[in-house]
C-alpha cells in the first residue's frame, strides 16, 4: 500500500490517563504522536481517536488533547476499537481508503482496531514510533504479528514524506519544523 493524503486518515487509540506515561518510551511515543498529530492537521487528513473507558482511565492526555481541537473522542469499553458503533460511523464518514494507526497498547488495543480495520478491507500501517505497550517485548510482538498479518510498518517521519511526496509541496515547509 502507498500512502496517498486524500485518501488516508489517523486512527488514535486510547493514549490517556497515567497508562500513557506508564508504557515503555512513554516520553517518545507521546513527542512523536503530537508530532503526528499536527502534520495530520497540516495535510488536513481524517482523524478519529478513541478512549478506553475514561471515567476509569482517564481521558486523552493534555499534550494530544491540545492538538485535537474539537474532534470528539469517542468512548469505548471493548478492545477493539470496530466493536463502536460510533467509532464505525466516525470511519464511514471520513470516506478514506487507509488508515494510519497509533496509539496504547500496541498488543491489546492497537492490534485488535488494526486487524479489524483490516478486515474491513482498509489499507492499515502501524506507526512504529507511535505506539507503545507497558514492555518492549508486548509491543515487539504485537508489530510481528500484525505485519505477518498483513498490517503495514511505517515510522512518522517516513509516513510523513510519503503523503507529502515533494520538497515543492507547500506543505512541506510548514511540516518540516516537525522533524528537524
Amino acid at each position: 500500500m502507498r500512502l496517498n493524503r486524500y485518501n488516508t486518515g489517523l486512527v488514535i487509540v486510547d493514549i490517556q490517563g497515567k497508562l500513557a506515561s506508564l508504557v515503555h518510551g512513554s516520553e517518545a511515543m507521546i513527542s512523536q504522536t503530537v508530532k503526528l498529530v499536527q502534520a495530520a492537521k497540516l495535510l488536513d487528513l481524517p482523524m478519529v481517536f478513541l478512549e478506553q473507558l475514561p471515567e476509569k482511565l482517564g481521558s486523552t492526555i493534555p499534550e494530544l488533547q491540545a492538538h485535537l481541537g474539537d474532534i470528539p473522542a469517542i468512548e469505548k469499553s471493548t478492545f477493539d476499537g470496530c466493536g463502536s458503533e460510533e467509532f464505525l460511523q466516525a470511519i464511514d464518514a471520513a470516506s478514506v481508503d487507509n488508515w494510519l494507526v497509533c496509539g496504547i497498547e500496541a498488543h491489546i488495543c492497537v492490534y485488535q482496531t488494526a486487524i479489524s480495520l483490516k478486515e474491513r478491507e482498509f489499507g492499515v500501517e502501524l506507526v512504529q514510533d507511535c505506539v507503545s505497550s507497558r514492555t518492549l517485548e508486548n509491543k515487539q510482538f504485537a508489530l510481528t504479528k500484525l505485519n505477518q498479518l498483513g498490517i503495514g510498518l511505517t515510522s512518522f517521519e517516513m509516513c510523513l514524506y510519503e503523503l507529502i511526496k515533494d520538497a515543492n509541496d507547500p506543505v512541506f515547509k510548514q511540516v518540516l519544523p516537525l522533524v528537524k
